[in-house]
């Protein structure tokens, strides 16, 4: 009995390790240099961000560490008025580095909600580094 009830019980306690980590605002144009392409931004400072990479005796998925910290280190570039993330280092125990910059005005995409460009789109924009994404569903 008991053992059944740890088994319905630690989905539920994993399932909530992000609840409270969503993406600010002001975060949504920060952007993440993976590429490391920050040569013409101005560095604003550095960032440490940390989540929980275990739960008791399990680990977490490995990929949802990753994107909680990009979203935190977004959401704290952004409180310093960076517009650009670059990871400084691989996550270790749950915790990364990043280097915050300020880009100036690069293009971003647009929120959701706002008017689109005055500029049309080109009918086949050039695929990036030899991919295209395709929406799944209209």
């Amino acid at each position: 009995m008991r053992k059944s009830l740890v088994f319905l019980v630690l989905p539920l306690a994993l399932s909530a390790c992000n609840w409270g980590i969503k993406l600010d605002d002001s975060a949504r144009n920060v952007r993440t240099a993976w590429n490391g392409d920050v040569g013409s931004c101005r560095e604003q400072g550095k960032v440490t961000v940390s989540v929980m990479n275990r739960v008791g005796p399990v680990d977490r998925s490995d990929l949802k560490v990753r994107d909680e910290l990009e979203v935190l280190a977004r959401n704290e570039a952004a409180k310093m008025g960076a517009d650009t993330i670059k990871p400084v280092s691989e996550p270790r125990e749950g915790s990364q580095d990043w280097a915050a910059y300020t880009c100036g005005s690069r293009t971003l995409p647009a929120a959701r909600g706002t008017t689109a460009p005055s500029t049309p789109a080109p009918s086949n924009p050039p695929a990036q580094g030899g991919f295209e994404t395709v929406p799944l569903k209209n």
